[in-house]
């Protein structure tokens, strides 16, 4: 695996999170695991999958939108 990757856990899930903590320790790609306290498996209780969520878009943000130069080009240099 290449491509940056996030692994988002509820903190009151302890299976998973060792699982993900095992996987975690075998990734070789820029990676991080983020527990996201009191939350369970899916993220059910109030405010968790919100949590989650905003984790991710910040995630995806950073890696995987292109960088913008000054004319609004990506790295490439296309135009968006």
């Amino acid at each position: 695996m290449e491509a940056p990757t996030l692994l988002i856990v509820g903190g009151a899930d302890e299976v998973v999170l060792e699982l993900n903590r095992q996987a975690q320790a075998r990734m070789r790609c820029r990676n991080r695991l983020t527990v996201v306290d009191g939350a369970t498996h899916l993220f059910e209780e109030p405010g968790t999958l919100a949590a989650a969520a905003n984790l991710a878009t910040d995630w995806f943000s950073r890696y995987l939108l292109p960088e913008r130069g000054e004319n609004g080009d990506d790295a490439t240099g296309a135009a968006s």
